[in-house]
């Protein structure tokens, strides 16, 4: 599904120039849940960007199902995330004074989908995450864990081929954290592909494979036994 070669990254130029990734070598099968783990500073969220098209590599190749990431225009590249991609981050990125079906509704207006129906979309995709009796709560009214899953559910309305989570259990207790994970290895199940960046080795094993990054080479990978 995905294939990355030689893909590196350099930030800045000439005696200022810092290259974070090196000559990534890297596939990952439709369906599959990859953890990606390493110090502070190994890289790994650069190349989390770059998965998800929010970076682009100094050099290298990045395909997609044949497709090839860096031949796509802005545009094109954009209409790749809507459509193909969902995201969860660490710190929820909910838009405040906006309720949770509202804030799940976000991605179903750029898809250009009617009211009626995205109004719909959102509920089952509240559902889905256990929220159904916190439809018309604000962020603020809920807790780390709830606002976690309205991010889930916002990352998941669209369908997704891939999700890219960053640190999604990062800022909650072991308890909720758990629960979170759950609800992605569910999804996971159901066919998405997850691709996650942890710095916690249980989180980790949620996952089928760990890639191990250090100084911005592939270290090591690492298959789970489900």
């Amino acid at each position: 599904m995905i294939s990355l070669k030689n893909i590196s990254k350099v930030y800045g130029t000439g005696d200022a120039a810092t290259t974070v990734l090196h000559e990534i070598d890297l596939e990952i099968g439709e369906g599959e849940f990859v953890a990606i783990m390493g110090a502070s500073g190994s890289g790994k969220s650069t190349l989390l960007n770059i998965l998800g098209t929010l970076d682009a590599p100094s050099s290298g190749e990045y395909t997609f199902m044949e497709t090839e990431i860096g031949s796509l225009s802005p545009d094109q590249r954009a209409l790749f995330r809507r459509t193909l991609l969902g995201f969860i981050f660490q710190g929820y990125n909910l838009l405040k004074k906006t309720t949770s079906i509202e804030n799940v509704e976000m991605p179903l207006i750029y898809q250009g989908i009617d009211s009626q129906t995205r109004r719909q979309m959102a509920i089952e995709a509240l559902k889905e995450v256990g929220l159904e009796d916190r439809l018309h709560y604000d962020p603020g009214q809920l807790s780390g864990g709830q606002q976690q899953r309205v991010a889930i559910a916002r990352a998941m309305v669209t369908r997704p081929r891939i999700l890219i989570a960053d640190e999604p259990t990062g800022n909650l207790d072991t308890k909720r954290g758990y629960e979170i994970m759950e609800l992605i290895r569910n999804f996971n199940r159901q066919g998405i592909t997850v691709i996650m960046v942890t710095h916690e080795d249980d989180i980790a094993a949620y996952a089928s494979r760990t890639i191990y990054l250090r100084d911005g080479v592939i270290e090591k990978e690492v298959k789970h036994v489900s």
